[in-house]
Parts: C-alpha cells; sequence; structure tokens
C-alpha cells in the first residue's frame, strides 16, 4: 500500500529536487504527480527514471491524494494550502507562509521530530528557511549538552535561494564580465557576479531585513524560545550550497574538542575539521549532499562559554526539498498518515 502524492511548483528549482529525492529515497509513492500553474501544462520533469508532464493546480482534484509537497512561494500556499488541506491531504509548505502561524508546526526532523504530530490542526506543516535549517540541525545537539544562550550569525546565501531568474542572471553576468559588456542588474538589486550583497528579502523598521528576522523567529519555534539569534544575511555569487559562520553563546561550559566529537555522532551532521589547507568544507562540495557539513570548530574567547564554527549545506536539499521529504517520512514511521486508498 502506497501514498498518492503531489508536487506543487514542480517546475522550479526546489520542486524538480523534491521529485529527484522522492525518487532517490524509495519514497513509499504508488503514485506521484507534477503540478504548476497553467502555463506549464504539458512540461516534462523527471521523477528518477520517469517523464512526468506538468498538470495544472487550478484543475487538480485533491480528494485522493494523501501529501502534497508545496513549493511554489507564499501567496499560491496561501490560497491553495487550505483548500487542499480541506480535502484530507497534508500539505508540508516550503514557503514563509505558515511558519509563525502558532497552530502550524515548523518542522527540521533531526531537532523536533515530534512537533509533527501537531499536523491535525490545520492538516499543514511548515518547512524552514533554508539557512535556519542547517543552523538549528547544528545547534541541536550542541544546545542539548550546553544550553545555547545566544547565536551571532553571518550567511553566505547562493543565488539558488531566490530562484532559477536568479542562478540565470549570475550565469549571464558573469559571462558579461568576461566579454567587457554591462548588464543591468534585474533581480538583484546590484551586480551579483564577482560581488556580495547585504540584502535578502525586505527590509524592516528596525533596519534588519525579513530574512535575518526569518532566522531569528524560527530558531525560537523549532528549538528553543529563549534563544537571542542576530544575523546577518548576505548574497553571494554561488549557484547553490549556503555558508554560515556561527558564533554561539552557551550557558555552561562546553570546549571545541567535545562540540566536534557531539555533532560527529549527531544526526543529520558532518563534520570536515582539519586545522590545515583544505580541510574544511566549501559549498562547491556540498552540491547534491543531504548533510549539514560542520567545519573550523573552535572556542570563542571574547564571550563566556563561547564557541565559533563554519556550518555549509545543500540550500535546496536539506534547506528545501530534502526536508519537506523527511516530514513526510516522519509522518509515515511514526503512523501518522495512512493511504486513503489501497494499491489496485
Amino acid at each position: 500500500m502506497g501514498y498518492k502524492v503531489a508536487v506543487v511548483g514542480a517546475t522550479g528549482n526546489v520542486g524538480r529536487e523534491m521529485l529527484a529525492i522522492l525518487a532517490e529515497r524509495g519514497f513509499p509513492a504508488d503514485e506521484v504527480v507534477a503540478l504548476a500553474s497553467r502555463r506549464s501544462i504539458g512540461v516534462e520533469v523527471s521523477y528518477g527514471e520517469r517523464i512526468l508532464k506538468i498538470k495544472a493546480l487550478e484543475h487538480f482534484d485533491f480528494a485522493d491524494t494523501d501529501l502534497c509537497l508545496m513549493s511554489a512561494g507564499s501567496a499560491i500556499s496561501k490560497e491553495w494550502s487550505p483548500k487542499i488541506a480541506a480535502k484530507g491531504c497534508v500539505v508540508i509548505d516550503n514557503s514563509s507562509c505558515w511558519r509563525y502561524d502558532p497552530d502550524v508546526p515548523l518542522v527540521v526532523p533531526e531537532v523536533n521530530a515530534a512537533a509533527v504530530a501537531d499536523f491535525k490542526k490545520k492538516n499543514i506543516i511548515a518547512n524552514p528557511n533554508c539557512s535556519t535549517a542547517q543552523l538549528v540541525v547544528a545547534l541541536k545537539p550542541l544546545h542539548d549538552r550546553a544550553k545555547v544562550k545566544r547565536v551571532v550569525v553571518a550567511t553566505y546565501q547562493s543565488v539558488s535561494g531566490a530562484g532559477k531568474e536568479a542562478m540565470d542572471e549570475l550565469f549571464s553576468q558573469t559571462r558579461a564580465v568576461f566579454a567587457a559588456n554591462t548588464q543591468e542588474p534585474g533581480k538583484f538589486p546590484k551586480r551579483i557576479a564577482f560581488n556580495v550583497i547585504p540584502h535578502i528579502d525586505v527590509f524592516m523598521e528596525d533596519g534588519f531585513t525579513r530574512e535575518e528576522w526569518k532566522m531569528s523567529a524560527e530558531t525560537k519555534k523549532i528549538l528553543d524560545p529563549k534563544i537571542d539569534v542576530v544575523a546577518t544575511c548576505v548574497r553571494v555569487p554561488v549557484f547553490i550550497g549556503h555558508s554560515e559562520a556561527v558564533h554561539v553563546e552557551f550557558e555552561k561550559a562546553i570546549g571545541a574538542d567535545e562540540a566536534r566529537e557531539l555533532l560527529r555522532n549527531a544526526p543529520g551532521v558532518l563534520v570536515v575539521d582539519k586545522r590545515e589547507a583544505g580541510g574544511y568544507v566549501t559549498p562547491h562540495e556540498v552540491v547534491g549532499e543531504d548533510a549539514t557539513y560542520v567545519s573550523r570548530i573552535r572556542e570563542d574567547k571574547t564571550v563566556k562559554h563561547g564557541l565559533a564554527f563554519w556550518c555549509v549545506a545543500d540550500n535546496l536539499r536539506k534547506g528545501a526539498a530534502l526536508n519537506a521529504i523527511q516530514i513526510a517520512e516522519c509522518l509515515i514511521n511514526r503512523k501518522l498518515l495512512a493511504p486513503k486508498k489501497k494499491a489496485a
């Protein structure tokens, strides 16, 4: 007996990654449907060795669908997720639309898997922001041991986090630079090629951007509401893979060696930490990888009980598509979701 799964936004970066990961992990689906807007009807996308043709979200009946992986942006999710959930289909949403709703669990399975049980309130589960997901995976084992008080994080976020158009812009601007041509920014407010932009999402009244606010609000909801987080989020000319420089202040003493050992044994974490040239992980190396990589673990002597580390992950996978599918697997493994109909 398998599940019927719909992927909404299947033509986008994350939607395509969701289809690939469903196939890679052998998700128990009898049927997978690829959905997008009407203008994408008939477009072909890959699902393992199979090819699926896009169907229109507007015309699809979710009555016999068990799971909907939603990756079509906040506006679409706000309109469609409640309608889909009302049909008895569990929605796992990748947008920011439902993350801060007290009746919607915000889940990273390595951190707070038990929270999936609260999905029945609205039949919706939220996926966190890509930069938050890798951060909390790395913080969780350290928090369990020494209690995180404060986190200062600077992110180095790839353009894929802003969608396919952003990736195209980095490519075309890079080519223009080498051809000694000029190209005006489009997706970004300034040139992204050979540059960094300290601005992701909209600015808020206090001077922080919404992306920076998200990291704080989501870390509190997922890990511990008492943790203080201050972030500076920066877009960098990398196609895939988010990196973070993380400084943590703990309530209890914890040394670098102990932290390294805790992280080595933590689910979803891989430690690469040699104090030599190349003894760390960069975003180029994590493309296509599921783990959150941690390097450069060291004691921060500027604060009491402080640690600093470098954290890297594939934002399209752990930051989005993989995490959503891990949530779906949690529902199944905890026997919280049964297929609506038996296989023929």
